[in-house]
């Protein structure tokens, strides 16, 4: 069974930082991209950031692009979000999910891509 765990939420003041880490329990020698995505209060799920296997092919939303960084340690089945220069619009429950579809590029922006996701973890931040 495969499962996801996000951690590394919680409350930042504007202008600060985070980083959440995403763990994968995955079958031995699976491949598989993975993505961010975040649901603001009363809004739709939306996409954050996504990277290929190797970590190597990145895609990220316009909103964080130059603020959060995403890398990966395959050696540790870990997917990792450095979030920077946080800002109250930030605030939301971000996801994790994983595409074993797609490995050589990034998982596209589209939910529907993902196959796998985590619980979530909240960040919250204030102004």
């Amino acid at each position: 069974q495969v499962q996801l765990a996000e951690s590394g939420g919680g409350l930042a003041q504007a202008g600060g930082s985070l980083r959440l880490s995403c763990v994968a329990s995955m079958d031995t020698g699976s491949t598989y991209g993975v993505g961010w995505f975040r649901q603001p209060p009363g809004k739709e799920r939306e996409f954050v950031v996504a990277v290929n296997w190797s970590g190597t092919r990145t895609n990220y939303a316009v909103s964080v692009k130059g603020r959060f960084t995403i890398s990966r340690d395959n050696t540790k089945n870990t997917v990792y979000l450095q979030m920077s220069s946080l800002q109250p619009e930030d605030t939301a429950v971000y996801y994790c999910a994983a595409a074993p579809r797609f490995t050589i590029v990034a998982p596209p922006t589209r939910v529907g891509a993902y196959d796998y996701w985590g619980q979530g973890t909240q960040v919250t931040v204030s102004s």
